[in-house]
């Protein structure tokens, strides 16, 4: 295949959403370690809408997309040829320093000069791209490769909830925002023995029904407050933030996942009277995909429900608007 060969691409190319078009770059080849997966889908994330919004670091211009699932097309020097033609999904690091106190201690995820795909290398919203071998992680056979675009996302919520553990067993559990990050964590929050109810809106219906089918108890309405062990906030939504931190119990853990993208105002206060313990993940780290992977292999996490729109690559700014206006839960594009 020539250097020279293009393929169509979603590029983030400049300031704002303006900045985001389809385009043309060069068909990567893998260097030394590296690995090309012919893309089968990529998953919109609240983060790509965050990036078209200047709200999350990147560096155009720079192919989005970072939840990827595909096929390893072919890999270079030094690279496992058996991979060729499997199944794979993909840990977003391109690269991180390795020197680092983080890295040093395995938390590579807070390396500061961390570039992932999506934001700082080109990332999936294209037919091919190039990833170090190490990202790859085989889809079980019973997954298919559409909702494998998930995978990424629930190693994020590994990463919140696993790593290390907030759920216990008989744990009442609230999560708000039936997203798919909101899905995903109620169902980890299952298997790790949570009771869970999942909290939205009114015009989250059909949402909520996913959830329903998964086996969560839903509602629509305010959350009684002092009544969950554990609060997960999913939505990105000061509202919700401020509403879970109320329904928290005395001594309850509260569990940021959602992004909100600029800063907002929280009853903080309630941390103090509560003592309730408050922590996150940042994206997500080697064990927590090993978590991720083995919840998928179990069966104990289900992404095919989830998976709610299938686009094609040019009607990406459809796709992008339908994620930002909350429709369905996943929308992923097909190149």
């Amino acid at each position: 295949m020539s250097s020279t060969a293009q393929m169509t691409a979603v590029v983030k190319t400049g300031p704002g959403q303006d900045g985001v078009r389809l385009g043309s770059v060069s068909i990567p080849k893998p260097g030394e370690a590296m690995a090309r997966v012919r893309v089968a889908a990529t998953g919109i994330c609240g983060t790509d809408l965050h990036i078209a919004r200047d709200e999350y670091a990147c560096e155009p211009p720079v192919v989005m997309g970072h939840e990827v699932s595909g096929v390893v097309d072919a890999v270079g020097r030094g690279g496992d040829a058996a991979l060729v033609g499997a199944r794979v999904v993909l840990e977003t690091y391109y690269s991180t320093c390795g020197r680092c106190d983080w890295c040093r201690t395995g938390r590579i995820n807070l390396c500061p000069r961390r570039r992932s795909i999506g934001s700082f290398e080109n990332g999936g919203f294209a037919p091919f791209l190039v990833v170090p071998q190490l990202n790859l992680h085989v889809l079980p056979g019973a997954v298919g490769s559409v909702e494998g675009a998930l995978a990424e996302p629930l190693a994020c919520v590994t990463q919140c909830l696993m790593d290390p553990s907030v759920v216990d067993a008989g744990d009442r559990v609230l999560v708000t925002g039936p997203g798919a990050m909101g899905q995903l964590a109620a169902q980890v929050a299952v298997a790790c023995g949570g009771s869970v109810t999942v909290a939205g809106l009114a015009q989250d219906r059909e949402r909520l029904d996913v959830a329903a089918g998964l086996g969560m108890n839903t509602t629509a309405a305010p959350a009684e407050e002092n009544s969950f062990d554990v609060v997960i906030e999913c939505s990105g939504s000061g509202a919700a933030a401020g509403a879970a931190m109320h329904a928290a119990r005395r001594g309850a853990r509260y569990v940021q996942v959602g992004i909100f993208g600029r800063e907002v105002a929280l009853p903080f206060d309630l941390v103090l009277y509560k003592e309730l313990v408050v922590s996150s993940g940042f994206a997500s780290t080697p064990a927590s995909w090993r978590r991720a992977m083995t919840l998928i292999t179990d069966g104990a996490v289900r992404l095919e429900p989830l998976v709610t729109r299938r686009v094609p690559l040019n009607d990406w700014a459809v796709a992008f608007e339908a994620a930002r206006s909350g429709e369905g839960i996943k929308t992923v594009v097909i190149p």
